[in-house]
């Protein structure tokens, strides 16, 4: 088999972490499997980088701000190199440029174009365990690039793809996927599988457990992911194309994100093209908009109300104070004290129903509603941020998925 393992900064926090990710990557090796390790910069060197490029320059550019952040996967991955070297195992580490990882040009956030696998390939062939720098790139102008957040879980999908890997585990602080937020829904239970449509919600709602980006990779290839935790040897919960048993239930998971905040384009021109023109806007600017509500016209008038993610919030503001003029727009409002409560579940597709249980769920708990979001496997409110614990707790209970 070949197996690939991407482990998270916190996994690779000190020398006692590092051997402990050592030992479990040898002994799949001795069991004789090819073994690809991707690792994140160890514990908080990211945010220990940062802090120095403020301090001497708070306005770096992005191209000398990614040369400096690779720097610490290549700590990572050539200390657990020599780890597993002391232990007299073979292994190499090996960085973007090294194999060929080609990339976009957007410094920060670049996406792959191109792997080679000829280097990985040729080190597996001579039984060494292959140690790659995850969340970074080479541009067509042979600079470093990152990938931007999940970026090693990115790396770790796109290496299992082109080398056509029988399975790729992500190891992090949690032991895989849960009904909910363990630390808030203390019933929530372990999934044993979970289909990437699922977790691709999941990963887009909150739920901190895989990225989007790197679940969207591994639906279009077919890679097969297992979430485990890195401090145990406890079985993980599976991510692959299933198929629903009739007995799965309705509803697979709640997830509660608290990074939103909602913003009001009041009293745009109630005509054709105002919403194309605003959310073009926004696009053209990378901001990402989430759930859309728009009012019913009056008096030649209407308001368009949407959420972007709290990191987005000052900038869409921003933009929407300065385009005013040009999008109709009599007023901007906007809430920070929100956040989003989502149920996710492929069974609800066939099952009537589902929202209304939802929605009594939350009035029993006297949880009021916002604005609301549908797709076929999920459906998202927005509700005051004090209310979240209550709601999680709330929607788990009225589909027994502690059970």
């Amino acid at each position: 088999m070949l197996i690939v393992k991407k482990f998270g900064g916190s996994s690779v926090a000190n020398k006692e972490r590092i051997f402990n990710v050592a030992k479990r990557c040898i002994e799949d090796w001795q069991n004789g499997n090819d073994v690809v390790v991707v690792l994140s910069a160890m514990g908080d060197t990211t945010d220990e980088l940062l802090a120095k490029a403020t301090d001497i320059n708070p306005k770096a550019t992005k191209r000398e701000m990614d040369m400096l952040l690779t720097t610490g996967e290549q700590v990572s991955v050539s200390l657990m190199a020599m780890a597993m070297q002391s232990m007299g195992v073979p292994a190499i580490s090996l960085n973007a440029f090294q194999i060929s990882m080609q990339s976009t040009s957007k410094y920060g956030n670049a996406r792959f174009k191109r792997i080679d696998t000829e280097r990985i390939t040729h080190e597996l062939e001579n039984r060494k365990i292959v140690i790659v720098t995850g969340f970074q790139g080479i541009n067509k102008y042979e600079d470093y690039t990152t990938l931007g957040r999940g970026g090693s879980d990115t790396t770790a999908v796109a290496l299992a793809a082109v080398l056509h890997a029988d399975v790729c585990e992500i190891f992090t602080d949690v032991d895989g996927v849960y009904t909910a937020d363990p630390r808030v829904v203390k019933n929530a239970k372990k999934l044993e599988v979970v289909t990437y449509d699922e977790m691709l919600e999941f990963a887009t709602l909150g739920a901190r457990v895989l990225h989007n980006r790197s679940v969207e990779m591994a639906k279009k290839y077919g890679v097969t992911l297992i979430v485990r935790s890195s401090l145990n040897n406890e079985e993980g919960t599976i991510v692959k194309e299933a198929v629903k048993k009739m007995e799965k239930m309705l509803i697979t998971g709640v997830a509660g994100d608290k990074n939103a905040a909602r913003i009001s384009a009041i009293g745009v021109k109630d005509e054709p093209g105002i919403a194309f023109s605003l959310f073009h806007t926004l696009a053209k600017n990378n901001i990402n908009v989430e759930i859309i509500l728009q009012s019913v016209g009056r008096n030649g008038r209407k308001d368009i109300s949407f959420t972007v993610s709290q990191d987005d919030l000052q900038a869409t503001i921003e933009l929407l104070e300065d385009k005013k003029e040009v999008l109709t727009i009599q007023e901007v409002e906007y809430d920070e004290n929100v956040a989003k409560i989502s149920i996710v579940g492929a069974g609800m597709m066939s099952n009537p129903g589902v929202a209304s249980r939802m929605f009594e769920a939350l009035y029993n708990s006297r949880v009021n509603i916002k604005m609301i979001s549908t797709s076929e496997i999920r459906i998202t409110v927005l509700i005051d941020e004090k209310d979240v614990d209550r709601a999680l707790n709330a929607v788990h209970e009225e589909f027994n998925l502690g059970e």
